[in-house]
Formats: structure tokens, sequence, C-alpha cells
């Protein structure tokens, strides 16, 4: 009797973990993923300082920091910022930055330890600490790779982490491991050539208790979903695709969730609870990196790499092969495309009626959303790397570049650059937003921007 009443007391703890000291929790009011809610990038109403001067620690209400490496983006729930990280047990090769065309991956078998952690908000205290794994490298990674690049997602009960190879993992809020899984060994290498192995980068999804993975690597790709409370697989749908590095997002069509994932020959989108197929379209980039994103009645698929670099307009009700035929820009299911528009890396971002795309060298693009006619386009910089997606608070299209410098746009139909701020260390991923607060990756510390009490 004690012992059932033990598990009642559990579930109940479980079921309420989005509930932090009584407070409820607006859960559109956080960033459960990579780029937060719907990976839309974009949290209105946050407040966030003009400036900040990392140097003289103004407007930065902490700064803490994070072994090892890893390119997985901070996520917040309440009063708790998630990030992964991989920590090897020998001196640990930093990362390249800059463009360069070398393929190859970095010759490092030593051991690695891949770890969660769970920091205080408004503080950056450690909370918890847990290592998911201990071994060595199932894959290799590119020298702009590291072994922990997938953000975690949790809804406020679940907090789920994917190491690739290395296996992907359910704790809750207080760093209690619920449930692992162990998919064998995940080939994320390039195609054309498989021994150039960069690793695993497609972050999970959670939504409505379910979790979601695309796995497209080398030999069985798929896309599956698990119970966030158990851990039991609820089904799995196999792939015909190349290696591909993207997240895959969820839209809405007649009030149903569905799936929408990038792909080279593969882009798609699938039912929410079934995993059954609704629509396909070949044609992307052949090494997918960006994440879809979705506007109000379109969703955006972007790619590039090889012959092809689309940017493609999915209207919501598409079934079928949708795939453009030759010289098409545009079809039933296609409200339009540009064909030689696409970016290598970074996830769009869609904000009242634009639809802005930046690319690795610093040129950044602004279209009208509806029907893709390009209402600008300028350039960030000097000739520098950006990798991390970009995010938008209060009309401000944040972006920042490999070495740490953060542009700060006006959002809208004309480019204004309203400032050039530095975060002070090496930064490829995007930032989390909160109330107040974004909380910046970098190589070697989390950094959160936000006016101090």
């Amino acid at each position: 009797m004690r012992f059932i009443f033990q598990v009642i007391l559990l579930f109940i703890f479980i079921e309420t973990g989005c509930q932090q000291s009584g407070v409820d929790i607006d859960a559109n009011r956080q960033w459960p993923g990579y780029r937060g809610l719907f990976a839309s990038g974009v949290l209105d109403g946050a407040n966030l300082p003009e400036i900040w001067d990392i140097e003289e620690m103004k407007n930065i209400k902490w700064k803490a920091e994070i072994p090892g490496l890893g390119l997985s983006s901070p996520v917040i729930w309440g009063e708790k910022v998630f990030i992964t990280t991989a920590v090897s047990s020998s001196s640990q090769e930093g990362l390249k930055t800059g463009i360069f065309g070398d393929v190859g991956s970095v010759d490092d078998n030593s051991g690695h330890e891949w770890k969660i952690f769970c920091y205080d908000k408004n503080t950056g205290r450690l909370i918890w600490e847990k290592t998911a794994h201990k071994g060595i490298p199932e894959i290799k990674r590119h020298p702009k790779s590291t072994h922990a690049n997938s953000s975690v997602a949790t809804d406020g009960s679940h907090v789920v982490a994917f190491f690739g190879s290395e296996g992907l993992y359910c704790y809750d809020m207080n760093g209690r491991l619920l449930w692992e899984k162990d998919f064998g060994i995940l080939r994320s290498a390039f195609f054309s050539s498989q021994s150039a192995e960069w690793e695993f980068a497609s972050s999970p999804i959670l939504f409505e208790g379910i979790v979601i993975i695309q796995c497209d690597v080398l030999e069985n790709s798929f896309l599956a979903a698990f119970d966030a409370r158990t851990g039991t697989e609820l089904w799995r749908n196999q792939r015909d695709d190349y290696p591909g590095w993207a997240t895959p997002n969820i839209y809405f069509y007649e009030g149903q969730p569905r799936i929408v994932v990038n792909g080279f020959q593969h882009m798609g989108g699938y039912d929410f609870k079934t995993g059954e197929e609704i629509w396909r379209l070949s044609g992307g980039g052949d090494i997918p990196i960006p994440t879809p994103v979705v506007g109000d009645d379109l969703i955006y698929l972007n790619s590039a790499h090889g012959r092809q670099s689309p940017v493609i307009a999915v209207r919501k009700n598409a079934s079928g092969d949708i795939t453009l035929k030759d010289n098409e820009t545009f079809n039933k299911f296609v409200a339009w495309s540009l064909p030689r528009a696409g970016a290598y890396i970074q996830t769009m971002i869609c904000y009242q009626g634009c639809l802005y795309n930046c690319h690795w060298n610093g040129n950044i693009f602004c279209y009208n959303a509806q029907t893709g006619e390009e209402i600008y386009r300028n350039k960030l910089g000097d000739v520098r790397s950006f990798t991390a997606s970009p995010v938008i608070s209060d009309g401000r299209l944040y972006i920042s570049d490999d070495e740490g410098t953060v542009y700060i746009v006006q959002t809208g139909n004309t480019f204004r650059l309203l400032n050039t701020l530095s975060i002070g260390d090496v930064c490829m991923t995007s930032p989390a937003i909160a109330d107040g607060m974004m909380v910046f990756r970098t190589q070697h510390y989390l950094i959160a921007v936000g006016e101090k009490p």
C-alpha cells in the first residue's frame, strides 16, 4: 500500500512539473527547444536591453563557464536553463571558425562524457548536472561541429536530450533519468564522401507529451515518435534520404498537428499521431541543415549545397508528391519558390509579413513572406562566418557571427542596423529569449544579457 501511495505521488510530481514554486507557467512564454516555440525564433514583449558591455558586465546578469564543447542552443522553462556538452578526457581541440571547404573530420579518439546541465535562470547557479553517457564517440565530428550539437526539448515535465549514436535520454525537471533509447550507430556523414563524418545534429521536439526525432543518416534513416512519460515507441516511418542535420517542426492544418521535415530528396509532411506521410517534395540542397519554419498559412523550407539552393513556400493543405517540375517555381501546393536563394546553415525567421534569410557570409535577405518578392538585401560586417540562426524580439533582429559580434537590425521593409555589440567569445549557436533576458551559449560560457535589478 505504501508503495502504491509513493507511485501516485511520483506521478503527480511529474505531471505538475510545469509548475514551479506554486506558480503556473505560461507555456507560450517559454523557450522549450531549438529556436524556441515551434522553432519560430521569436518572443515579443521580452523588454531586452538595447545595449550591453561584456567587459564591464553592463547589462550582463550572469556568466557561467561550461566545460567541453557543444553547439546546442540554450533552452528555457520557468526558472531553469538547460544546455548540453561533450567533455573530452584529453586536451580538447576547439571549434574552427571561418569559411572554409575542408570536409574532413577531427581526429580524436579520446573518451568523452555527454552531459546535461541545468542552471538557475536568474543567477546562473548550477542546479544539477547529469552524465548521460561515457565512451569514445562512435562518429567523428567536423572542425565546426561538436559531439553535442542537438538542443534539448522540454515541456516543463520532461527534459529530452539526443546525442545521436550515444542515445536518446529523458529526465524529469530535477534531473532524474526516466528512460533512455539506443539506436545504434547513426552515421552522420557527407553522402558523397562517407569518411567525412560530421556528427549528429538534429534536435528532438516535444509536443503534447510526444517526442519526435528525425534521423537522416547513411543507413536506415527514419522519423519516429515516443511517449515522453515511458519512452514507448509509438510509430516509426523509414525515410529514403541522404544524411541531413535539420530539426523537424510542427505545423497545424484544420486544427490538427502535423510534422514537417527538411531534406535533400525527401522534404515532407507527416501525420503527428500515426507518422503517415501526407506530402513529399524533392529538390533541396544536398546537405540540408536549416529547420523548416511556419508562417500564417505557409511552410518555408530552406537549404543550400550542391546544384540546388532553394527557398520553397509550401501550402499547409499540401498532399501527395508536390515536387516542382523543371523551370517551375510554383504549383498547386507550392505557393512560390526561389531556386537560388537558400542558406546553407541558418534557419529562416518569419515576422510580421517578412521572411528573413541570413547566409553564412553575412548576407541578409528580406522577402515578402506571402509572395517571395525580395524587399532588400544587405551585408553585415566584414567578410566573416555566420553559423548561428537569428532570433527576434520586439522588432529587433539579433544575428551573431562566429567571433561573437551581435548585429541588431530593425525589422521591417527597410534595412537599418541599430547596433553592433560583442558577446566576447566564439558564438555559433542561437540564443534563447525569456522575459527580460537573452541567454547566449558561446564556446566557453553561458551568458545572460539583461538589466540587473
